[in-house]
């Protein structure tokens, strides 16, 4: 296999195997819908073989940070269009990922009164209101009502993602957000049909991709996970707890027929890795995770030795829109500028440089 050259991925024939990973920017203003500004920012990265978004939310009940953009109103709807039709139009291949914030969010965020979670705990740290920096609050535990309409608005979540022209979505499992608060033992303390072993933890990733593979189709779905990345207060170092958890639910995603399953781990050749790329039966992104960057390199040796069939790059791809080009004839990269990360113009954002 070679990193530069097209492909079939599930159902879509990629021009690469470098994959745009979900970053979070927050140009979508209060009101979450994506402007031509969002649209500039992917149409430029669509030499990508294939490009996951930022975590949209499904309902506003959901959304993390002001900013994110939507999926939930005839404006964001129309907003994503206009966005799938740009990347289309110059060759490139999107799918929507779909997040819920869960614990990690705020009443003045979601405008709830509340926060909820799988149970009764409080995400470390703080997040950021139009007043300022605020700390997170105690969630909720969800009831099972409740629950089950988390559920279906994934499901409605989806449906408009491929209403608006996007190839696909992907349910966001991972990096501490609601389906990750389900799924690791520090924060799911349930002991109903939610939690209480690995196979009740699991449930809700499993319920999720269900419901959403019944509504868009396998093919169209994917999912991602971050075993043993514990971030934002997730603590999965049982290993063996780990291994019951993620292979169970591996296995109940296999029948599905995913188009893709995305992986963030610190060594995507190791075993736990490996056995749930074998499990599930799908296509593998992987992700080194946020504190090494994936380089030319190292995303050239996943391929060449078979760890995976695609690999997922992040801060390399917002700061460098023809990174493809950068990669494949060992072009000098620009470097990131964290400090404008987040914001609502296009400093940082649209404004880096092409070759």
């Amino acid at each position: 296999m070679e990193l530069y050259s097209s492909f079939d991925f599930g159902p879509y024939q990629l021009r690469n195997r470098l994959v745009m990973a979900p970053m979070t920017r927050l140009r979508a203003g209060v009101e979450g819908v994506p402007g031509d500004l969002v649209a500039e920012y992917y149409a430029q990265r669509a030499s990508m073989g294939l490009i996951v978004t930022e975590g949209v939310f499904p309902d506003l009940a959901a959304r993390t940070w002001l900013g994110q953009p939507g999926i939930e109103t005839p404006e964001q709807i129309a907003g994503w269009r206009k966005i799938a039709d740009v990347v289309h139009d110059r060759g490139g291949t999107i799918v929507m990922q779909i997040m819920h914030a869960g614990r990690l969010s705020h009443p003045t965020i979601n405008g709830t009164g509340r926060v909820v979670s799988a149970s009764a705990t409080t995400a470390p740290g703080y997040t950021h209101n139009t007043a300022g920096r605020v700390d997170y609050i105690q969630a909720e535990p969800l009831t099972e009502p409740e629950i089950e309409q988390i559920i279906a608005s994934w499901v409605r979540a989806s449906r408009h993602a491929i209403d608006a022209g996007m190839d696909g979505v992907q349910i966001h499992g991972a990096n501490g957000y609601l389906i990750h608060q389900f799924l690791s033992t520090n924060t799911n303390l349930r002991t109903d049909a939610w939690g209480g072993s690995p196979e009740a933890r699991a449930r809700l990733a499993i319920e999720v991709t269900r419901a959403v593979v019944a509504e868009i189709g396998g093919e169209r779905t994917s999912i991602r996970l971050s075993p043993q990345h514990n971030i934002q207060g997730i603590e999965e170092t049982d290993v063996s707890d780990v291994d019951a958890t993620y292979h169970h639910l591996a296995r109940e995603l296999e029948p599905l027929g995913l188009g893709f399953v995305d992986i963030l781990h610190a060594d995507p050749a190791s075993g736990l890795v490996q056995g749930l790329r074998r499990a599930i039966g799908a296509p593998l992104v992987v992700n080194q995770g946020f504190v090494t960057m994936t380089t030319r390199d190292s995303a050239a040796a996943y391929i060449s030795e078979g760890v995976a069939d695609a690999v997922a790059v992040g801060r390399p791809a917002l700061a460098n829109p023809d990174l493809v080009e950068r990669w494949r004839t060992g072009a000098p990269e620009n470097a990131p500028v964290q400090e404008t990360f987040y914001g609502s113009g296009p400093e940082g954002y649209t404004d880096y440089p092409f070759l």
